[in-house]
């Protein structure tokens, strides 16, 4: 059974995650991880009733108005800003939902068993390998993998948390990286099939269909479990963006849940905002 919290903050043991995951699984429910970049995301994310909280660096950005695609991008310190959101925004508000940490494993600046430790020590569940470089493709990948900062570095990142008894969620874009994670002790893959599309900033036509996204998850899955049968298999991005096509997905793969960032986080703040505000603005004077 998982912990009983003294307090806001608490870490769950890996073990605990699972197996409050497993429960969710048990009692034929879909689970929930939700990106949040804020602290009031992470609190009514948590009052929505999702199983995990994931804080990158990129929900940052996405709460600032820019596209999540940020996070990928020289454009601050991926993990220092991972820990700083955790720190200061989200795990002061979260009452008993465990959160994750996305860990830049490529950084070439950290001892990762370090980094991992401060992970660790803050409060952190789990981790999670955001930014990812499964998600880069073409001549740039090539050159990550051939300069030693490629996907390996986040493989060799999931082994260190396995062994320090932290939770990981991690993403794969394809069933070699799948079968990659698997070996390396990770407890849920997340198949990411592209970013998400939709809202006010999200892409239009770079991305895959809803038949690719369900091909490619079932293929991730189907070589992930060939490794490792105990692992949770979620799934994101791309054309999966809204309730009705996590329902797709749950349909017609083996998929356990969906993560959502840009799809609960800032489409749900574009929506509600907007639409409180032309109600305001419907007032007329009498």
């Amino acid at each position: 059974m998982a912990n009983k919290w003294t307090g806001r903050g608490n870490p769950y043991t890996k073990q605990e995650v699972r197996e409050r995951l497993q429960r969710t699984v048990d009692e034929r429910r879909a689970i929930i991880a939700a990106g949040a970049g804020t602290g009031i995301s992470a609190k009514f994310i948590e009052r929505g009733g999702a199983d995990l909280i994931i804080i990158y660096n990129s929900g940052r950005f996405r709460m600032a108005g820019h596209g999540s695609t940020a996070g990928l991008m020289a454009y601050g310190d991926a993990n220092a800003e991972a820990l700083d959101i955790g720190e200061y925004e989200v795990l002061p508000v979260v009452d008993e939902i465990p959160v994750i940490c996305g860990v830049h494993g490529s950084d070439p600046r950290r001892r990762m068993w370090h980094h991992l430790l401060k992970v660790k020590d803050m409060g952190f569940s789990g981790v999670n390998n955001f930014p990812t470089h499964s998600i880069i493709d073409g001549h740039f990948r090539q050159v990550l993998e051939e300069t030693g900062m490629g996907f390996h570095k986040e493989v060799e990142m999931v082994e260190l948390a396995t062994k320090m008894d932290l939770f990981s969620i991690v993403y794969v874009a394809t069933a070699a990286e799948a079968r990659q994670m698997a070996h390396a002790g990770a407890d849920a893959i997340i198949s990411h099939v592209g970013t998400t599309i939709g809202g006010s900033i999200g892409v239009t036509g770079a991305t895959c269909s809803m038949d690719e996204a369900v091909d490619r998850t079932e293929e991730i899955i189907d070589a992930g479990r060939e490794v490792n049968p105990a692992i949770f298999f979620l799934a994101h991005g791309g054309p999966i963006m809204a309730p009705e096509d996590v329902r797709q997905i749950l349909d017609r793969t083996d998929a356990q849940g969906f993560v959502g960032a840009s799809s609960l986080e800032r489409m749900g703040v574009e929506r509600s905002l907007e639409d409180l505000t032309r109600e305001f603005k419907s007032l007329t004077l009498k």
